[in-house]
């Protein structure tokens, strides 16, 4: 068990709060961020310190924290306040849902969000500092780089490798034995069948409204 402070004010550190509150053995005891950010003293009955002076109230050996940030500049916000938080000596908690299929032997980095109804199956290895939101499938043997976001609904097949900083949005699909490239940006609905190349953007495809008085141009009959 442990003291934790929780970095961030916004929606999804309110979500990570009542995560570990009640899903976790940790006690969150507050919540932090940079002070330009701060616009009241309080969240949710707690204290909010500024990130710059949180060693005074909460030092190192005393709490740990954690830091539940999006995927925001390709997560390397995420990753610059996880970096920050580690050189202050900060243990960072993972949380892993109880309602995630996990088999024995699985485990992952420091600082890690997984919700609810993910199937993670054996061999699969995660990385530090990784969101996997809620109703994924990651297949056997795939590795998940540090610092990476995984929407809801997405297929991550067996034996994929996610490189670093990456985003997968939401129903994105990875086939099986392919390679993802580092910092690459992959969007909702997007189906990846080969190796991406880092730094990658896929866009998916654009749905083109058409007339119903038209339709034959699609082979459909009235």
């Amino acid at each position: 068990m442990a003291r934790v402070v929780i970095f961030g004010v916004g929606r999804i550190a309110e979500l990570a709060s009542v995560y570990l509150t009640h899903d976790s053995p940790h006690e969150v005891v507050a919540f932090t961020v940079d002070r330009r950010y701060i616009e009241a003293e309080t969240l949710d009955g707690l204290p909010v310190v500024p990130f710059e002076e949180v060693e005074r109230d909460y030092p190192p050996e005393e709490a740990s924290m954690f830091i539940p940030l999006s995927f925001k500049r390709m997560n390397h916000i995420r990753a610059e306040k996880y970096a920050i938080a580690k050189e202050r000596g900060y243990e960072l908690v993972s949380y892993v849902s109880s309602h995630a299929t996990t088999f024995p032997g699985f485990s992952c980095g420091d600082n890690c969000f997984i919700l609810e109804d993910n199937t993670i199956q054996p061999f699969v290895r995660i990385g530090s500092n990784v969101v996997v939101w809620s109703g994924n499938h990651i297949g056997h043997h795939s590795q998940i780089g540090d610092n990476c976001f995984i929407s809801s609904h997405v297929v991550v097949s067996g034996s994929v490798d996610v490189g670093e900083n990456s985003f997968l949005g939401v129903n994105a699909t990875l086939v099986n034995d392919i390679a993802i490239g580092r910092d690459t940006w992959i969007g909702p609905d997007v189906v990846i069948t080969r190796d991406v190349e880092p730094g990658s953007v896929y866009r998916p495809a654009r749905s083109e409204k058409r007339d119903v008085s038209s339709l034959e141009l699609f082979g459909i009959e009235d």
